[in-house]
């Protein structure tokens, strides 16, 4: 199992990072949407929706959205509407999490959820690349090192569970490892964009946002397949899980960090 995911991240890393630096804005967004929709798709195992056409009629509802979205994106007005609710979203599952066994079975529910957790995220990814794919690139990879972070720091001092009801391996130590990776990440490129002062606090503070709800994303989609009583979202990539597995922390992420990006004082420095 260890090898596989190693060999996995070797060769999918490389392909991301080139992905997001190399690609045009336009193509870059389909191949995105080709990754929501295989998220789509498990997400359909999370509802659970059994039929063939339950499942085909969420993955073109999530379609048509991405159509949808991709038109109406440019207007100012969207942009700020879709990522405000993307915030208010994962705002709203920080607040699910603490009553774990809340929407258990209702379907309909989990249906709407699948369309406020995927769409904005694609959507974000898609703003971020247009405006630089180095911001893209800077979300993913201080997820990354924020991952690997409380990995590392939660097997060598995790004593504290975080939510011990969703994800009995997680720790509050984890988390500040973490947060600690994430900051220090976040304050050496503020540096080298050039951030003084009040732009680089603001800068790092957004960061750390963005990383706890980061956790937040991974612990939600966790909690769906407790809820349905599955390990992993899908098979898709080997010793990985599914395409869900994967983006779980990006989803409530990228969306954040687009958001407060736009919103702050130095987004226009």
């Amino acid at each position: 199992m260890l090898k596989q995911r190693v060999i996995a991240a070797l060769v999918l890393i490389p392909l991301v990072v080139l992905s997001v630096l190399y690609l045009p804005t336009p193509v870059f967004a389909a191949l995105m949407a080709v990754f929501i929709l295989l998220g789509a798709w498990e997400w359909t195992n999370l509802v659970p929706l059994e039929t063939p056409a339950g499942r085909l009629g969420l993955l073109a509802g999530i379609g048509g959205l991405l159509f949808a979205v991709w038109n109406l994106g440019p207007v100012p007005e969207y942009r700020q509407g879709i990522l405000g609710v993307a915030v208010i979203w994962w705002c709203l599952v920080t607040c699910w999490l603490l009553w774990p066994h809340w929407g258990k079975g209702n379907r309909v529910l989990k249906v709407l959820v699948s369309v406020v957790t995927l769409v904005p995220a694609w959507f974000a990814l898609v703003v971020l690349h247009g405006e630089s794919p180095e911001l893209v690139l800077f979300t993913l990879v201080i997820i990354w090192i924020a991952d690997s972070g409380a990995y590392f720091s939660g097997r060598a001092m995790g004593r504290h569970r975080l939510a011990p009801a969703i994800s009995p391996g997680k720790t509050w130590e984890g988390v500040a490892g973490g947060m600690l990776g994430g900051g220090i990440f976040a304050g050496i490129i503020g540096v080298v964009l050039g951030f003084e002062g009040s732009a680089l606090i603001e800068f790092v503070a957004l960061c750390l946002v963005v990383v706890a709800v980061s956790v937040v994303g991974d612990l939600f989609i966790s909690l769906l397949k407790r809820q349905q009583g599955v390990k992993d979202s899908g098979h898709i990539i080997p010793g990985h899980g599914g395409v869900l597995d994967r983006i779980d922390s990006l989803n409530a992420a990228v969306p954040v960090f687009a958001a407060g990006y736009g919103w702050l004082s130095f987004s226009g420095s």
